[in-house]
């Protein structure tokens, strides 16, 4: 889009924002399965005109049914994460066979396997500093959804 010599005067980042507003449109209106009279609605009410409008609809009706697949093929929620394992690990040697002693951990989240698709189990291996600021993070999200409840 931004090499496309039509839309060298306008500024990229408009472009970009734009870009990002039909992207999002797009998919909403494929997520909800809207049909042509509310998305000319929809874009009536952003004060687009009215051939703007029919092209983006006849557009839309032309790839509605590639857009259906492509969304359901995504999924519908992020994985779950049931359990996690960890394991401590050190590493003796480098590469250039010099000591280095140091330790890491690795960690096993284990993810609900609970649509067709198949999700592998997620492993990463981390320092002790890396772990513990993951398990604060994880502490703050927790904190804020247990206040979030409490509302």
């Amino acid at each position: 889009i931004l090499d496309d010599p039509d839309l060298k005067d306008i500024d990229p980042t408009v472009l970009k924002h734009c870009h990002a507003a039909a992207a999002t449109c797009i998919l909403e209106a494929g997520k909800q399965k809207a049909d042509i009279s509310a998305i000319s609605t929809c874009l009536e009410d952003c004060k687009l005109d009215k051939e703007r409008i029919e092209q983006f609809c006849t557009e839309y009706q032309k790839n509605k049914d590639a857009l259906e697949i492509l969304l359901g093929s995504i999924g519908r929620s992020p994985l779950h994460i049931t359990d996690v394992s960890w394991r401590l690990e050190y590493q003796i040697k480098n590469n250039q066979l010099h000591k280095t002693y140091q330790p890491s951990y690795l960690v096993t989240l284990n993810v609900e396997k609970n649509d067709s698709g198949s999700h592998p189990d997620v492993s990463f291996s981390c320092t002790m500093e890396q772990l513990q600021d993951l398990v604060g993070k994880l502490k703050d999200a927790a904190k804020s959804l247990e206040r979030a409840t409490q509302m």
